[in-house]
Parts: C-alpha cells; structure tokens; sequence
C-alpha cells in the first residue's frame, strides 16, 4: 500500500511538470503573435529549448516515463512554433 501512495505522490509532480512545461512558453507564442515581433527573443535560448525537448523526449522514451515524453512533446511543439515565429518576424 505504501508503494501505491508513494506513486500517486510521484505522479503529482509529474503532472506539475507537465503543466509547467505546457504554459511555459505559450505566454511568449501568443504576445509574438499578437506584436509580430520576435526581436527581443534569443534565437540560442529557443534552439537550446528545442535539444532540452528532444534530449528529455529521448531519455523518457527509454525509461518509460510517460510524463517526460508528453510534457516534452508540448515544449518542443511550443519551441517550433517560436522558432518559426522568429525566423518568419525577424524576416519582415
């Protein structure tokens, strides 16, 4: 029974980091948005966000956790999507 609590436990700081990992982000996605501007954002931040995903993707995959590969899968979605938002606003 002790295991049983300890994983409902375990399981909700997975949850946080998931939901932490899904708003982390999006806040920046939506007001780059809604300027059209990406200039004050760090091309090497959003790149070493995007290998942190793929790197925490590659490693929950192999140990089975499915909290890191969803709450990652999200980050690294978010950091495309930023990535593409620089790439499309510094052009213009």
């Amino acid at each position: 029974m002790s295991f049983i609590n300890n994983l409902n436990f375990i399981n909700i700081f997975g949850f946080v980091a998931t939901i932490t990992t899904i708003i982390g982000l999006l806040p920046q996605v939506y007001k780059t948005y809604k300027t059209k501007s990406a200039k004050d954002i760090s091309k090497i931040m959003l790149y070493n966000y995007f290998i942190c995903s793929i790197s925490w993707i590659i490693y929950g995959l192999l140990t089975e956790s499915s909290f890191v590969v969803y709450s990652n899968i999200v980050g690294l979605l978010t950091s495309l999507i930023m990535i593409f938002q620089k790439r499309y606003y510094d052009a213009a």
